[in-house]
């Protein structure tokens, strides 16, 4: 597969681990992420393992976990 970009199927991304959060619940509802070989971050739902996998850059990833660290997101969990 020459190009991974977003909607590729999870299942059809090969040679990456997919890692989840410590902090996931045991009903296995949270997100995996995984490093391509490219440098970017593929993001896919766990309940669907084999459904489309969203791309990000790590710059974007970045931007996210800081947005995140900081609660501009925790009215979207609480």
């Amino acid at each position: 597969m020459d190009e991974i970009c977003n909607g590729t199927a999870a299942s059809e991304i090969p040679g990456v681990s997919w890692r989840k959060s410590a902090y996931s619940n045991p009903s296995g509802n949270c997100v995996e992420v995984a490093t391509l070989p490219q440098g970017d971050i593929a993001v896919r739902n766990s309940r669907h393992p084999a459904g489309p996998a969203l791309v990000y850059s790590r710059g974007e990833m970045a931007a996210f976990i800081l947005a995140a660290k900081n609660g501009e997101f925790d009215d979207l969990a609480f």
